[in-house]
């Protein structure tokens, strides 16, 4: 028998992988506007980042560029993402502004919201949908349900 656990305690059981068209820019935003910290990068010989693993907090973000001849390209290629990523931050209109700044395109301004958290969601310059948060309010599921029927929801 393996002394080798099947999954590795020190990842996390879901980490996202995203594909970009220019890696080394893409880890330079992450950590630039959301703090994240790189820990791996396995840079191949004509520069191209075949992996790269970045921490935020207790998460991990995997990423690579593109390599069309293995099925793999990013949102840009493709015309859109149908996903969004959700990142809770200290500060989410620090992070926001940051990310604009960076040259993000705003999506939805930041704004108060009524299950408590304030948040706001952007598309990164490599195509990638985020929404970033900040817990205010502290909500509870029955003062949730009334705030949604007020707004005309179920």
């Amino acid at each position: 028998m393996s002394d080798i656990t099947p999954i590795p305690a020190e990842y996390p059981r879901l980490s996202p992988y995203l594909c970009v068209d220019g890696a080394a820019a893409a880890i330079d935003f992450y950590t630039d506007v959301l703090g994240a910290t790189e820990t791996v990068r396995m840079a191949q010989p004509d520069g191209k980042i075949g992996h790269a693993e970045l921490t935020l907090g207790d998460s991990l973000l995997m990423l690579s560029d593109e390599y069309p001849e293995m099925g793999m390209i990013g949102p840009l290629a493709v015309g859109g993402t149908a996903v969004t990523l959700h990142l809770y931050v200290e500060d989410v209109d620090a992070t926001f502004d940051r990310a604009i700044a960076a040259g993000a395109k705003p999506l939805r301004p930041v704004s108060d919201q009524f299950y408590g958290d304030r948040s706001g969601q952007y598309l990164d310059p490599f195509g990638h949908r985020w929404n970033v948060a900040s817990r205010v309010e502290i909500v509870s599921p029955e003062e949730t349900a009334r705030r949604m029927a007020a707004m005309g929801g179920e």
